[in-house]
């Protein structure tokens, strides 16, 4: 581990990200170059005093987990996330690992896109990062593990993960996400990240295996999708995907179809950060 330059590197990429990218108000009293400590502090999700440590080279060794969550703070590209790992004596995340941390260029799109949803998933439907009005709409999904990760396996073996879609549209989108995992699927041949998830699928949900044997396969891009959420009512909202050059990430963007859907996402933002009710932050994000 090299304190020093690891130090130097983490301060230099603070003062060099203005506030506004990650969504932060620059008020005209403001003299600190770029992000304050505590700033980095609450978008990593850690103490301010080990950011200090950290800065002035007199921490102990962070986790891997921990660099991920300053890389994303910090808004590194690939490139820098990689040095950061390194500084700090871990080997940088694998090919896998590093699918499973959100791109920066796309961090800084949720940033933009401030008030309408958006979330940044993989190819296997885990979900990566969110902005807040995608937290309001759907939930959390940030905090799962293992296969639960994975929209398409909570869907089929979560009864709560399908509460936001309609009934009279479930078996559509149950369809839309297993085609989009059979692409991923013919894309990375042999992975065993992605064929080991199918098989696990298959063993627990009859459902799944069922849509899995018809083998069909479409890419997810434009779509309208119907939530119902537990506070503000039905939404319409039209989806849109983009997804990475290599096909690994993408960010999904909802608008409001209609005026009724907009009315209710402005509601939404109103009604602000309260605890989303139990068992019905599973759902569909994308």
């Amino acid at each position: 581990m090299e304190r020093d330059q690891l130090a130097d590197f983490l301060r230099r990429r603070r003062e060099a990200i203005r506030p506004a990218e990650v969504g932060i108000t620059d008020g005209p009293r403001r003299r600190t170059t770029g992000l304050r400590r505590e700033e980095v502090a609450m978008l990593a999700g850690m103490s301010v005093d080990y950011v200090v440590r950290l800065e002035q080279g007199r921490s102990s060794q962070p986790s891997a987990q921990l660099l991920g969550a300053l890389a994303r703070a910090l808004r590194l590209s690939d490139d820098e996330r990689d040095h950061l790992f390194h500084l700090a004596g871990h080997r940088p995340p694998p090919a896998e690992g590093a699918a499973r941390l959100a791109r920066a260029g796309l961090i800084r799109l949720l940033d933009l896109l401030g008030d309408t949803p958006a979330t940044v998933m993989s190819d296997l439907g885990e979900v990566l990062a969110q902005n807040r009005t995608a937290v309001l709409l759907a939930g959390d999904h940030t905090g799962h593990r293992g296969d639960r990760r994975s929209i398409v396996y909570r869907w089929f073996t979560d009864p709560a993960a399908r509460a936001l879609c309609p009934p009279e549209e479930r078996e559509h989108h149950a369809r839309q996400i297993v085609a989009d995992l059979r692409a991923a699927v013919g894309r990375r041949s042999g992975d065993p990240a992605v064929t080991g998830l199918v098989d696990r699928l298959r063993a627990a949900s009859a459902d799944f295996a069922r849509l899995w044997e018809e083998h069909e396969v479409a890419v997810r891009r434009a779509d309208r999708k119907t939530f119902l959420h537990p506070r503000v009512g039905r939404l319409v909202m039209d989806c849109e995907t983009l997804v990475t050059p290599d096909q690994r990430q993408q960010l999904v963007v909802l608008t409001p179809a209609d005026a009724e859907a907009r009315e209710r996402m402005e509601l939404l933002k109103v009604l602000g950060t309260e605890e989303f009710p139990a068992g019905s932050a599973g759902g569909t994000v994308g």
